[in-house]
């Protein structure tokens, strides 16, 4: 597809050059629903990428940009997390906040987990207000997965009930109580499914729910197995539901055997096969055998039918983020927006 696409006056305009000025919004086009970078990219026909950030620990906003700038030119949206595995870390609306007002095209994860439907929508209305144009509904890890165990969970909503509650926010401008918005909030929105666990008929229905609940783009668990995944597209594509939705797959970097097995068995819904330990165990260097497998996957699951999309996972991996899609040669040249910081310290890598 062309990196450029016709206005409605039909004057050719630069996608990835548009906004350059940071923390300006986009002007608004015909058919979107946010002023975002993101959406445009999609909506233009591009395969995107985008990949998550790991909110600090820490109440100092450079630590946020400095992640960040890892990076630049590889990715056309930065998820930042919403206190994931129940571990507490500085807030996904302030990490979206700071990363907006220099220009980068965050996603904000909503976890249902930690806060009820007023204060949900009191959030989303401040999200959009400080300019950020993307949201993500998840339910959110168990209390008990993090180190706050004692922690009450809240789980007023799930991630279909939340979805279409963004939905009538943005399209409907009014809150759940039915009382009126002054100016609703131009959101595009997504959700997240898990495709590898079985059975894969259940997980398909799973996504059509959140299609149908107003997801306009989805963003999936780690794939290791492709056949499996390729299964599930194909059951995707024959229910139409590509056709409404833009399915990111997410993929990550293992570091080495041991990592690969602890999170096959710790983390919810990861599955691993045998063959991708093993490979990874029998490595000279596993680090960069996981590299590789990833780089490997990403090729692979870019000519899936229906794929749109990649959201790569690095914890704590992060700068092989640009490494891996670099290689994948997934964007097929294109360079995604970043923003300028020759003439600022602040998130800049050292």
């Amino acid at each position: 597809m062309s990196k450029n696409q016709l206005d409605q006056s039909g004057e050719v305009q630069d996608v990835e050059r548009l906004g350059t000025n940071p923390g300006d919004p986009l002007p608004m086009l015909d058919g979107h629903v946010s002023h975002g970078r993101f959406e445009r990219v999609l909506r233009a026909g591009h395969f995107a990428v985008t990949t998550e950030i790991a909110p600090p620990d820490s109440a100092d906003p450079d630590e946020v940009l400095v992640r960040a700038a890892l990076f630049d030119g590889h990715v056309d949206a930065i998820n930042a997390t919403d206190g994931s595995g129940a571990h507490c870390h500085m807030s996904s609306l302030a990490v979206c906040a700071i990363l907006t007002r220099v220009g980068y095209s965050p996603i904000l994860q909503i976890s249902c987990r930690d806060r009820n439907r007023i204060s949900i929508q009191g959030d989303t209305l401040g999200a959009a207000a400080l300019g950020v144009c993307n949201v993500l509904t998840l339910s959110g890890d168990d209390v008990g997965a993090g180190d706050h165990p004692e922690a009450k969970p809240v789980f007023d909503l799930d991630s279909v009930s939340l979805t279409k509650t963004l939905r009538i926010l943005r399209d409907e401008s009014r809150f759940l109580s039915g009382r009126k918005l002054d100016l609703p909030p131009k959101l595009f929105i997504g959700s997240s499914i898990n495709p590898f666990v079985p059975p894969i008929k259940n997980r398909v229905d799973q996504l059509a729910k959140k299609i149908n609940a107003g997801a306009e783009y989805i963003q999936s668990q780690y794939c290791f197995d492709v056949p499996m995944l390729k299964d599930f597209m194909a059951r995707a594509v024959d229910m139409g539901l590509t056709e409404k939705c833009y399915i990111l797959i997410g993929v990550g970097v293992l570091p080495s055997a041991r990592t690969a097995s602890w999170m096959r068995d710790n983390v919810p819904g990861v599955h691993i096969p045998d063959s991708v330990i093993a490979r990874l165990k029998g490595a000279e260097k596993p680090l960069r055998e996981g590299r590789n497998i990833c780089v490997e996957l990403m090729q692979e699951i870019k000519e899936i039918e229906g794929v749109s999309g990649l959201h790569v996972m690095a914890y704590r991996q992060e700068k092989w983020v640009g490494d891996v899609v670099k290689r994948s040669g997934v964007l097929e040249g294109r360079v995604p927006w970043s923003p300028d910081h020759s003439d600022t310290t602040i998130g800049t890598v050292s």
